[in-house]
C-alpha cells in the first residue's frame, strides 16, 4: 500500500493524492509535451492556442489557472507550460508561504520568462495573496521596511514571468486572484478510452508486456484518475513479477488488483466499508458523518474526503439534509436488495449540491445512543 504524507499512516491504493514514490515514479512517465499529453482536449487545445500565440509575440506567457480534483495532470502542464516556452520552472507550493516575505523572497530570485508553479494556491495566506495581485499584474512588489509608523514601501521591479496557479478547490480562491488569470482551464475525470492510452505509453516505458483487455481492466478500476490508473498498473507489474508472468493479461490484472482489494468498480476496502456500514447498520442511512465514521473505524474528515467523493460521483452515496444516505446502486453493487419501505423512503432530492463544509448534516448532533437528530440551531 503507499504510504500518505502522515508518518506511518497507510493510503489507499486507489487516493488520488501522491506520495514521494509516486512524484519519483510519475516524473518518469509525465509526457514533456502537449502532444504526448492524453486526455484532457479540450484544456489542451486552448493552452496550446495561448502558449504559440505568446511564442509569436515574443513575449512569456499569461497567467495560467488550473483546477479540478487530484491526480488529473495540473503539474504535468505545468511542466509543459515551461518546456513549451523554453522558460525555466520554479516550484512552490501554496502551504509553504504563509509570510508575505515568503512570496517576496521567491519572486525577486525570478528570472525573465521563468514559469513559476504554485501547487494548492487556494492555501496560500492572505497576506501573500494581496502581494501576488501587483506582482500578476504590474509585475512590481513593495517590500514594507520597519515597523508602525515608520515603515517604509520600497518598490521592487521584477521581470516577466508567467504564474501557474493549481487548485483542487477553485471556488476558495478570491475573486480579484481568479481574475488576474489569463487563461483557467478545468480538468475532468477522464475516460475509460483516454486511461488505456495512458496506461499503454507508461506500460511502454516500464517495459511491460500487458495485452488490450488487461489495459482494460486496469483502466476501468481507475476512478477516472490517471495517477492511480499509474500506480495500479505497477502494482500489476509487481504482481506479475513475483508470479513469474510475462504477458500481463485481464486474468493476471483482475487477480493482482483483487490482492490489493480494488473492486471492479474501482472501490477500495474503505469505501465498501462505508456502504455496508450504511446498509447493514442503519438500513441504508439517513445518518450523520460523525456516525458513519465510528462505525467504520475511521475519522471523519477520512471518510468525507477519501471514500464520499468517489461514492457520490458513482451514484451509491447520496448527501441529503439529513445525512448520508446509500442509493439503489449501492444495494446493487453489494449484491443486497433494497426493502421497498427503504425505496419508498428515497428522497427525491438525493442528490442535491450541498455547500462543501456547511451542510445541514453538520448540523447534526448525537445522542448518547448513537441516534443522530437534528440539533436545534436557533441563535
Amino acid at each position: 500500500m503507499a504510504r500518505d504524507g502522515a508518518a506511518g499512516e497507510e493510503a489507499p491504493v486507489v487516493s488520488p493524492t501522491g506520495d514521494p514514490e509516486d512524484r519519483a515514479v510519475e516524473a518518469a512517465l509525465r509526457p514533456k509535451n502537449l502532444d504526448d499529453f492524453v486526455g484532457q482536449q479540450r484544456v489542451r487545445r486552448q493552452l496550446s492556442l495561448v502558449l504559440e500565440a505568446s511564442r509569436l509575440r515574443g513575449r512569456t506567457a499569461d497567467h495560467v489557472l488550473l483546477s479540478g480534483p487530484p491526480g488529473l495532470g495540473k503539474t504535468t502542464l505545468a511542466m509543459i507550460i515551461a518546456a513549451e516556452m523554453n522558460a525555466p520552472l520554479r516550484i512552490s507550493s501554496g502551504p509553504a508561504i504563509q509570510h508575505a516575505g515568503d512570496l517576496a523572497a521567491i519572486l525577486s530570485s525570478l528570472t525573465d520568462g521563468e514559469v513559476l508553479f504554485l501547487d494548492e494556491i487556494h492555501r496560500m495566506s492572505r497576506p501573500a495573496e494581496e502581494m501576488l495581485y501587483m506582482a500578476m499584474e504590474d509585475f512590481r512588489v513593495d517590500i514594507i521596511v520597519g515597523k508602525g509608523p515608520g515603515a517604509t514601501a520600497i518598490p521592487l521591479d521584477l521581470p516577466p514571468f508567467t504564474l501557474v496557479g493549481a487548485t483542487t478547490r477553485a471556488g476558495l480562491l478570491p475573486g480579484p486572484l481568479r481574475d488576474r488569470f489569463g487563461f483557467t482551464g478545468h480538468l475532468e475525470f477522464y475516460s475509460t478510452e483516454e486511461l488505456e492510452l495512458v496506461l499503454r505509453r507508461s506500460a511502454m516505458l516500464m517495459d511491460m508486456k500487458v495485452n488490450s483487455a488487461a489495459f482494460s481492466e486496469v483502466a476501468g478500476r481507475s476512478r477516472g484518475t490517471p495517477r492511480i490508473a499509474n500506480r495500479l498498473l505497477r502494482r500489476v507489474r509487481d504482481w506479475a513479477l513475483v508470479h513469474g508472468v510475462d504477458l500481463i493479461d485481464a486474468r493476471c490484472a483482475g487477480a493482482a488488483l483483487d490482492m490489493y482489494e480494488v473492486d471492479a468498480k474501482g472501490l477500495d476496502r474503505l469505501d465498501r466499508a462505508v456502504l455496508t456500514a450504511l446498509i447493514t447498520k442503519f438500513n441504508g442511512g439517513p445518518v450523520g458523518l460523525s456516525t458513519l465514521a465510528i462505525a467504520v473505524g475511521e475519522e471523519p474528515e477520512t471518510v468525507e474526503t477519501v471514500a464520499e467523493p468517489y461514492l457520490v460521483r458513482e451514484g451509491m452515496l447520496g448527501r441529503t439534509p439529513r445525512g448520508r444516505i446509500a442509493t439503489r446502486a449501492a444495494w446493487d453493487h453489494l449484491g443486497l436488495v433494497m426493502p421497498a419501505n427503504v425505496a419508498a423512503a428515497m428522497p427525491e432530492d438525493l442528490f442535491t449540491v450541498l455547500p462543501e463544509g456547511n451542510g445541514p448534516e453538520d448540523n447534526l448532533a448525537e445522542d448518547n445512543s448513537g441516534i443522530t437528530e437534528w440539533a436545534n440551531t436557533e441563535g
